[in-house]
């Protein structure tokens, strides 16, 4: 993996904000962005696929975004629940930076931008939302679920999105081993290539 990849700490070398729009929950907003980041100017089509299922959004509670980029599944949260808690989280400080300036830019005040690191390990979920970084590969992809997929409370659900032709299948049946205990996976939408994995907390 080279040192300067979007998913690595070190892809911070230098902010150089620039400007660019897109549409989130159906208004269009100016928001920053930087090289250097996962998708830097639009918002992706996974992602996309993903935040068509925000009317299945709770109006409160504590919901994690793993990845955060320059923000669009936090944003578009925050926007539809503004009393939702929302922890974003992401190793380059690019996507951390990125996502507090746009977060403020918008009115935004319920997202706190973290890294991974930085999160209590008292804190639960209600919902994780992410468009996971399968390019990091199979082993450091599982790591990431088995350390956050836990973490949600009873009852708790977790929606992600992957692309088909980058293993979303197989990654069904992993989580279906691997979450065989106390978790319900199901896939709740097929949109362009893209599946959308539901995992729920029993």
């Amino acid at each position: 993996m080279p040192d300067n990849h979007y998913f690595s700490e070190s892809a911070d070398a230098e902010l150089k904000l620039k400007k660019f729009k897109v549409k989130l929950n159906g208004n269009k907003y100016e928001l920053v962005s930087s090289s250097g980041i996962f998708s830097p100017n639009e918002l992706d089509a996974g992602t996309e696929v993903l935040l068509k299922q925000l009317d299945n959004l709770k109006p409160e509670g504590t919901i994690l975004d793993i990845g955060c980029g320059w923000g669009p599944i936090a944003l578009s949260i925050g926007l539809a629940s503004p009393k939702a808690k929302i922890i974003a989280i992401d190793v380059n400080q690019k996507c951390i930076a990125l996502t507090k300036i746009n977060a403020e830019s918008l009115g935004i005040g319920n997202i706190e931008v973290l890294t991974p690191d930085e999160i209590k390990d008292s804190i639960m979920f209600d919902e994780i939302w992410s468009n996971p970084p399968i390019r990091v590969g199979k082993k450091a992809l599982h790591d990431i679920l088995l350390r956050w997929l836990p973490r949600l409370k009873p009852g708790g659900t977790a929606r992600l999105v992957v692309q088909k032709n980058l293993g979303s299948d197989s990654l069904q049946k992993w989580l279906e081993t691997e979450f065989s205990d106390g978790f319900e996976i199901s896939r709740v939408a097929s949109v362009k290539g893209f599946r959308v994995l539901k995992v729920t907390r029993s």
